[in-house]
């Protein structure tokens, strides 16, 4: 008897073990099929602050203006000062510190990298990625030239990106907020009745921005 209990009791943890695996293996529905290398690799365009990535290729500020005025200039102005509410792409230095700061390439961005990869990515706007390599080298290299970056006469490529200085590369920093913050940290802040009592501080009135209502009584 115990030698047909023992059989049962392994029969039983031969199946408990069989199921297990067979509800934790990953379910295949039958669909879809595994990416290839090559459909991968055109995914794959991040390019570095560095340059690691950017593609073989090559364009000059002349070559740039062209293309800019055909594919680019209708959106973003000529000047890059921007059509209509399409982005501006130029100037606004010194603007940043400012109640009314502009963000450009040459103002706030701090990559060459972040320039080229969106470009390569999302322009021209309803046409994303038509530009070749060597047009999409130009392209930024326009609009490098057009934020005084660099001067009309340069060739963007590989050999030339760390050639390239932005101006607001400084301007971006980590989170400093657990040290430069944390001395004024509430170690034990209000979770629950927390609202004071509400006192009035100004009265749209007194700072004139009440419309006047000419049919009211005088207050």
């Amino acid at each position: 008897m115990s030698r047909l209990v023992s059989a049962i009791c392994a029969v039983l943890l031969l199946a408990a073990s069989t199921f297990a695996q067979s509800k934790n293996a990953p379910k295949k529905l039958g669909i879809g099929q595994m990416a290839t290398a090559e459909q991968i690799a055109g995914w794959d365009i991040d390019v570095r602050p560095d340059g690691q990535g950017a593609p073989p290729g090559k364009g000059s500020v002349k070559q740039g203006e062209e293309i800019y005025m055909t594919r680019c200039a209708a959106c973003h102005g000529e000047f890059g000062e921007s059509a209509g509410r399409w982005p501006q792409l130029a100037q606004g230095k010194g603007t940043l510190a400012s109640n009314d700061p502009v963000r450009t390439v040459g103002s706030y961005w701090a990559r060459l990298s972040s320039l080229f990869d969106y470009v390569r990515r999302a322009m021209p706007f309803g046409d994303a990625q038509a530009l070749n390599n060597d047009e999409l080298y130009a392209v930024v290299a326009y609009v490098l030239n057009l934020n005084d970056i660099v001067d009309d006469k340069f060739v963007l490529s590989k050999e030339t990106w760390e050639q390239v200085k932005m101006p607001n590369a400084n301007g971006f920093y980590d989170d400093d907020r657990e040290t430069t913050e944390k001395a004024f940290w509430n170690k034990r802040p209000c979770m629950d009745n927390c609202r004071g009592p509400v006192t009035i501080t100004g009265r749209a009135r007194a700072v004139d921005v009440t419309p006047e209502d000419k049919g009211a009584a005088a207050q």
